[in-house]
């Protein structure tokens, strides 16, 4: 019944203006706020009803979030959210972030266009406020504009190969979804700065010290998810 409520929080039925992108975002917020949990199959028809739209745009939905790495189809099976990054798969994809994207940013201090070179800064301006209220819905603002600002460097970077080594990580939607840091913002923020005034600069070294700084910070950021995650669950009722 809780479950039940708190998805009924969550979903709302889909504007018909801007269907396919409403749906999508529908339920990928049921799957970062775990309201359709890690490792659970994806009822098609019951989403369909509870969105008020036929099987079909659920079914592109689904396509999409498989793209990004949040849910899998299986043959016979259907759909399965994917189960939550475990500490050894959280440490491998900072290794592998700390390698890719540092590189890139030195890159990018040397191959960005001027106005990439703009962009990347007004993007390290931009608000990244968390948003009041409750759950992903809070911080979807946050993560988009935060993995905007990862891929304008990888696009000044000039090397397509590159930048989809790092897209197809998805990282920020995957650490969203284990752990969102509640005070975090801020110094992102002037982390992403101090990115963005080096590739600015033209220092290439000085590029890549800086994220590779914003990563290991990010890295301790989101660490408590596993305490989190070890923690005994508290007995229904229990403040």
């Amino acid at each position: 019944m809780a479950q039940q409520q708190a998805r009924e929080g969550r979903l709302r039925p889909a504007r018909r203006l801007t269907l396919a992108e409403d749906v999508y975002e529908s339920i990928k917020t049921l799957v970062m706020d775990h309201i359709l949990p890690p490792g659970e199959r994806v009822n098609i028809d019951a989403l369909a009803r509870e969105l008020d739209v036929s099987p079909t745009p659920v079914r592109e939905a689904l396509a999409r979030l498989e793209a990004d790495g949040l849910v899998r189809k299986r043959p016979l099976s259907g759909y399965t959210t994917t189960p939550l990054l475990s500490r050894a798969e959280f440490d491998d994809l900072f290794d592998v972030r700390l390698l890719l994207e540092g590189a890139t940013a030195g890159r990018a201090a040397t191959h960005a266009t001027a106005v990439q070179r703009q962009r990347i800064s007004a993007e390290a301006g931009a608000s990244i406020d968390v948003e009041a209220g409750d759950g992903y819905r809070r911080h979807a603002t946050f993560t988009t504009l935060d993995a905007t600002f990862h891929d304008l460097i990888a696009e000044a970077a000039g090397s397509p190969l590159l930048r989809d080594s790092i897209t197809r990580l998805h990282s920020h939607l995957h650490l969203h979804r284990l752990y969102f840091p509640p005070n975090g913002a801020p110094d992102t923020t002037i982390e992403h700065q101090r990115i963005a005034d080096a590739i600015i600069a033209g220092d290439s070294r000085a590029a890549a010290d800086a994220m590779r700084a914003h990563l290991t910070a990010a890295r301790e950021r989101h660490l408590p998810a596993f305490d989190r995650l070890r923690a005994p669950e508290a007995p229904h009722g229990s403040a």
